[in-house]
């Protein structure tokens, strides 16, 4: 998860920088002022459409990670839902086992005359 803010961060300081440098560069060259905004335009345009580009790779690869991730979830639940159950018949084996174990016990005491308190 914390690659992803990265790569968003880079992405968005990338974006700004660019537009930082491309306004820097197209106000100090010696052009007039209507040249000097057809550039900025054409630029504008140009980083739109790189933005768009980017937005959608981004986008794309999210949409693949989420449903990579809800199919690892879905594994690591249906596993969780196994080892719950087979816990749960192992403890269950395990009172009936010790049932058995105290009835003798309790049924040998009773034999001898002494009864455990209840």
């Amino acid at each position: 998860m914390s690659e992803r803010n990265d790569f968003g961060s880079f992405i968005v300081g990338f974006l700004v920088g660019g537009l930082t440098g491309a306004a820097v560069a197209l106000l100090l060259a010696p052009q007039s002022g209507e040249e000097t905004r057809t550039v900025i335009k054409e630029k504008a345009i140009e980083l739109k459409e790189k933005a768009d580009d980017v937005y959608g790779e981004v986008s794309t690869k999210a949409g693949a990670l989420a449903s990579d991730v809800k199919i690892k979830a879905d594994d690591l639940s249906k596993e969780a839902a196994k080892k719950a159950a087979e816990l749960k018949a192992k403890g269950q084996a395990l009172i009936d086992e010790n049932k058995v174990k105290l009835t003798k016990l309790a049924k040998g005491t009773k034999d001898k005359g002494t009864e455990i308190p209840a």
